[in-house]
């Protein structure tokens, strides 16, 4: 079965992902979702090849029916040689039984969809089978050594595919302002959500909202924290770094800002270079290896009330960019990812943005993505 879907998928000149899917009533933040995951080109690969069979886990609360059906709609999008969209009510099926509260028709946001199915997908082909007992301990270690042994702690626990591939690790840091003592802490992570700056004049940027992520703050009155050198509550300094950098980054635009009687959303233009986005500097580590290319984009247009949910999409085949819009899918050149003010009408502004990381070995050559200043 495997060698007859490669083979297809290698000869077929039409079979190149390029399929719309089916909306089954207010599912398009599931089809614009499922798009970024079709095109993501390591998880596309593990289902081709069917290499999930064999971390298939049959201790998982939910057998193996999520990640069976996601890897058949995986294979169904790259090898149909029809120009008829593809229906995943297979597919919503399996990811309704495992998260309830995606049952029937509602609007729901695709950054909570995304992470209850990489959680489901996970759990179904963790490696795991028996998790050690007891908690994960902490240790009082030099921080980059005390990274380094959460993150095994963590994957004697979870270790799957989709945690090689998405699952990053945040260090959080905690200074005693009195006495200087700094506590960290280590912190796994599927996505980063990422306040959006407010400027008063001028564009605000991805580095902006990653600098206002990671900026100090400061933890006074009601929120101070008890220290533990100074054995009582003391105003401190909190700080975000990123300890270790995932191959595929999801980073989450929050775009929608809770008031005290309404929740609105924020259309702020935001700068975004599409190659090359070096995060360095949010680095617990300087060397880190952390310069992203963008290959998907989830956008939403509408309201808090009501709105739609289209995709724009790095194909890793031909290195085209493409929009789909469920059942419709059609080419775009890369300007037309951006979100300038001066287009009419502008693009759906992005709230989740898919990034990987360039593969370091000659032999996992990437096809090049085309260049653009911004995409927002």
């Amino acid at each position: 079965v495997t060698f007859h879907l490669l083979s297809v998928f290698q000869n077929s000149k039409s079979a190149q992902g390029l399929v719309g899917l089916r909306n089954l009533g207010n599912t398009c933040f599931m089809n614009s979702i499922l798009q970024c995951l079709s095109n993501t080109q390591s998880l596309r690969d593990y289902c081709l090849h069917n290499s999930h069979r064999r971390d298939l886990n049959n201790n998982s609360r939910t057998n193996t029916a999520l990640m069976e059906e996601f890897a058949k709609l995986i294979q169904t999008m790259w090898t149909s040689s029809s120009s008829e969209a593809v229906s995943p009510s297979e597919f919503k099926t399996q990811i309704q039984r495992y998260a309830p509260r995606f049952v029937g028709y509602n609007q729901q946001d695709a950054q909570e969809f995304l992470r209850f199915l990489l959680d489901g997908l996970h759990n179904e082909v963790n490696r795991v089978t028996v998790r050690p007992r007891g908690n994960m301990e902490d240790f009082d270690h030099f921080d980059e050594e005390k990274g380094k042994k959460m993150w095994a702690k963590y994957l004697e626990r979870e270790d799957s595919k989709i945690v090689d591939l998405f699952v990053g690790q945040l260090k959080s840091s905690l200074t005693c302002s009195e006495c200087g003592y700094c506590s960290t802490v280590f912190d796994p992570f599927w996505d980063l959500s990422l306040p959006i700056a407010k400027k008063g004049y001028g564009e605000v940027s991805l580095m902006d909202c990653m600098r206002l992520f990671t900026k100090e703050d400061v933890l006074d009155g009601d929120e101070k924290p008890t220290c533990y050198r100074c054995k009582a509550r003391r105003r401190c300094m909190k700080k975000f770094t990123v300890q270790k950098f995932p191959k595929i980054l999801v980073l989450h635009l929050k775009r929608f800002s809770e008031a005290r009687v309404r929740t609105s959303k924020l259309s702020t233009f935001v700068n975004f270079p599409m190659k090359d986005l070096d995060l360095r500097e949010f680095a617990s580590d300087r060397s880190s290896s952390a310069v992203y290319n963008l290959y998907a984009v989830s956008n939403h247009s509408g309201t808090t009330m009501g709105g739609h949910y289209t995709a724009y999409c790095c194909n890793p085949k031909n290195g085209e960019w493409y929009t789909y819009n469920d059942s419709r899918y059609f080419s775009i050149s890369p300007a037309s990812c951006c979100d300038f003010p001066v287009s009419h009408p502008p693009p759906p502004p992005p709230s989740l943005l898919l990034l990987h990381l360039p593969p370091t070995h000659a032999s996992l050559k990437m096809l090049p993505i085309p260049h653009l200043t911004h995409i927002l």
